[in-house]
């Protein structure tokens, strides 16, 4: 043989072997986008808690892993380019098939009553165990045709190994600094379909015609479907870093007039009166502004400072400045953009607010004037940020608090033993001499929104009477809450080192409590 020869079967080897580590390199990447993406896809179902990232997690190593055995086994039985190619067609045409399944899914498990657990198991594994196990094929197959092109076995190996986790942190970080807000959710999931079938075409081409017409008419009749079944419209309104967002027309009593609402993920997060923001629709908002009042009596309309961890729909910040125009209000909302739909769709007024757009911890943290009135309204969906509730927060939260001041709260639990209530009252009473509960009624559903308020200063009367708006009042029923069930002593103390919030809820998640 030549030289001449000799090098054109070089330059050729280096060639496919650059195609093979790019192959697994941008497969690699793709499969984590649709990590990442999975948590904001699912959300309008079942929400974001530490159990639905764990089923994304856990499904996705577990197709993956399935996918790397299955290639190996492959490539010893004389897998080839071809083998490379099928499976990435059908990871890509699995991904623009889930676009057209997700809503029907979503909406069975809906009415089947299905807990958040099941439901997010459920949900991750129908639509991403089985990309996850096409392309975990490509790597162990492409290591094995790239061995017959070089001999340097750790090499080759090592080099194939570290392109795929390049490739999946590049994924990572490209999904969740930038392509979720900037494409959508479910563009983006259609972008990974036609991307992996795009990785798939070196590979076929030397395919028999008819393989080529099949795929060809499965991609079309997938595209047509995914256009007729309205699946890249999805549920969001908008989509954040944080947040798949919408607004929503809320049905109230007729004498109440229009209100809207705005729903984070799948959780209505507030409702707002579109002319008069001193009518709060949400009893457990009404009890936050009522609770104040008491409290602070004609010193209420002179004007209070007002911070408030989480902005949402901006209820209470556009109802205390309505009703005490003299009040100093700082808001904390972590995401802009959920701001800026209060603003365009809700009815916010921000300019005669400091609105901060940080951590609610952090923007505390950075506050030296004292505040009157605290309240912490952060729960996202059926949970809460941990390091928001925790006996550190506590301290910093009466370190920032005027002698007199009140600090309110609400909080997502279940009825009749709420361990997370307990074990929030257990955390406040190490910075608070009065922790309470109040309520405007015993719901019968199990789940519910409870209203804490604690002070240092004078304790509120038993029953709080609404003084605007709807007619409602409020009893203090701390005794009765703590005094049913599991032992509050029993529970832990809620600190930055340990804060089991998931587990303390599992009544909500998992239909059990821990």
């Amino acid at each position: 043989m030549s030289k001449h020869s000799n090098c054109e079967n070089d330059t050729s080897a280096r060639s496919r072997l650059f195609g093979y580590g790019l192959t697994v390199l941008l497969s690699s990447a793709l499969l984590l986008v649709l990590e990442i993406v999975a948590g904001r896809l699912l959300a309008p179902w079942i929400g974001v808690s530490l159990y639905t990232w764990t089923s994304i997690i856990g499904v996705i190593l577990a197709g993956l892993s399935l996918g790397n055995w299955l290639g190996g086994v492959w490539a010893d039985r004389g897998g080839s380019g071809r083998s490379v190619g099928t499976v990435l067609g059908l990871a890509g045409l699995y991904c623009i098939l889930s676009l057209i399944g997700i809503d029907t899914l979503g909406s069975r498990l809906q009415e089947a009553e299905a807990s958040l657990l099941s439901a997010s198991f459920a949900l991750a594994a129908a639509l991403f165990f089985l990309p996850a196990v096409f392309i975990g094929i490509v790597t162990p197959l492409l290591t094995t045709l790239a061995l017959r092109l070089d001999a340097r076995a750790g090499h080759v190996v090592g080099r194939m190994h570290a392109l795929a986790a390049v490739g999946s942190i590049l994924g990572t970080f490209a999904a969740g600094y930038w392509l979720v807000q900037w494409i959508g959710s479910r563009a983006l999931v259609l972008m990974c379909g036609i991307l992996l079938m795009l990785l798939a075409v070196p590979f076929l081409r030397g395919a028999r015609r008819s393989t080529q017409t099949a795929l060809s008419l499965a991609v079309s009749v997938a595209l047509a479907g995914l256009l007729l079944s309205h699946g890249l419209a999805g549920s969001c309104e908008r989509e954040s870093r944080y947040f798949c967002m919408r607004v929503v027309e809320q049905p109230t009593p007729p004498e109440a007039g229009p209100t809207r609402g705005l729903v984070l993920d799948h959780l209505l997060h507030g409702i707002n009166h579109r002319t008069e923001p001193s009518l709060l629709v949400a009893p457990y908002v009404h009890a936050l502004d009522e609770l104040a009042a008491a409290h602070f009596g004609e010193r209420y309309a002179e004007g209070l400072r007002w911070f408030f961890a989480g902005g949402g729909a901006y209820s209470l910040p556009r109802a205390v400045e309505s009703l005490s125009p003299d009040s100093s209000i700082t808001v904390a909302e972590l995401d802009p953009l959920v701001t800026l739909t209060a603003v365009e769709s809700l009815g916010l007024d921000p300019a005669p607010m400091h609105i901060v757009h940080r951590d609610a911890r952090l923007a505390l943290q950075s506050e030296a004037e004292p505040f009157d009135v605290i309240v912490g309204d952060v729960f996202h969906d059926v949970a809460i940020p941990p390091h928001l509730v925790t006996r550190e927060f506590a301290a910093l939260v009466r370190e920032r608090l005027a002698p007199d001041g009140l600090y309110l709260m609400n909080v997502v639990d279940t009825l009749p033993d709420p361990l997370l209530i307990k074990s929030l009252i257990n955390t406040l009473q190490t910075a608070f001499a009065q922790v309470d509960i109040w309520m405007d009624h015993v719901p019968e559903a199990e789940r519910v929104t409870f209203v804490i308020s604690a002070t240092n200063g004078t304790p509120l009367p038993d029953t709080i009477i609404a003084r605007h708006g709807f007619v409602r009042r409020w009893q203090r029923m701390t005794d009765a809450v703590l005094g049913y069930g599991r032992d509050p002593r029993e529970l832990p103390i809620l600190t930055d080192d340990y804060a089991p919030v998931e587990r303390l809820i599992a009544g909500l998640l998992i239909g059990e409590s821990q």
